[in-house]
């Protein structure tokens, strides 16, 4: 089921939010009229350009993804949210055959997929609390599609896209809108650090298509050219198969 939801007047977290992605999200959020974000970032400094643009529509609050301390005060500080954007991860690749692999799949896990489940079960009651909300989380389109450099990095994005699934079922139940985000070559640091930066299209791609697809009550964002090139492949079996019950799958016994 369809759950509609639009930004505008709206209090809204958004992790990693000083670089990338993130400030894209925190520039369109408020764009559209949120009334306030909260920049989620490990160093309070590195949201300083923000303040000087937004002033106090925007809230800088300390987070470290590794340290679950910093996850469960912050839930405590933002107790008024009612958009949470899971932006931040940790790109650190490595193909199965690599000596670091193992270390590159432990810090993935670590960061990428441990410290969604910490931020959803941190978030979850605030959510509830304040009326329902909605929750993002950023994928990617290695969620979906491995390449070999990039096999432990992408098996992370397959786990949180698992977890995403859960979590439109368990919040939907407290009328929560989840929206999966799936993008490809975006402009941020993590594709210069992964060689991809040549044809990278612009964060705010991301961001806007971020609002439009809470908006229409989509479950899925493929948000940029090759994102929604493989979006298109993958449709009919999101439809069919991701976004229906899996009660409908059970075989008759009798």
């Amino acid at each position: 089921m369809k759950m509609a939801y639009d930004i505008n007047g709206k209090i809204a977290l958004v992790t990693g939010a000083n670089r990338g992605i993130g400030r894209a999200i925190v520039d369109a959020f408020l764009h559209h009229g949120a009334t306030k974000v909260y920049a989620a970032v490990r160093n309070l400094d590195s949201a300083d350009p923000l303040i000087e643009q937004y002033g106090d529509m925007v809230e800088p609050v300390q987070l470290d993804l590794a340290k679950p301390e910093t996850i469960v005060a912050m839930a405590v500080r933002t107790d008024d949210a009612q958009v949470i954007v899971n932006n931040a991860a940790v790109y650190k690749a490595a193909t199965p055959l690599d000596s670091d692999a193992i270390d590159a799949l432990e810090l993935a896990m670590k960061i990428n997929v441990f410290g969604l489940v910490r931020m959803a079960q941190a978030f979850a009651p605030v959510l509830r609390e304040n009326g329902g909300g909605a929750f993002v989380q950023l994928n990617s389109i290695a969620s979906l599609k491995c390449s070999s450099n990039f096999a432990t990095h992408s098996a992370s994005k397959a786990a949180t896209y698992s977890i995403t699934q859960a979590l439109r079922e368990l919040l939907g139940q407290q009328g929560t809108a989840v929206l999966s985000v799936h993008p490809g070559l975006i402009a941020t640091d993590m594709a210069s650090d992964a060689g991809l930066a040549g044809a990278a299209e612009p964060p705010s791609l991301v961001a806007e298509g971020i609002v439009a697809a809470l908006k229409s009550g989509d479950f899925h964002l493929f948000p940029d050219t090759m994102a929604q090139r493989i979006g298109r492949a993958y449709e009919s079996f999101s439809k069919s198969i991701i976004e229906v019950d899996i009660e409908e799958y059970k075989t008759d016994r009798h």
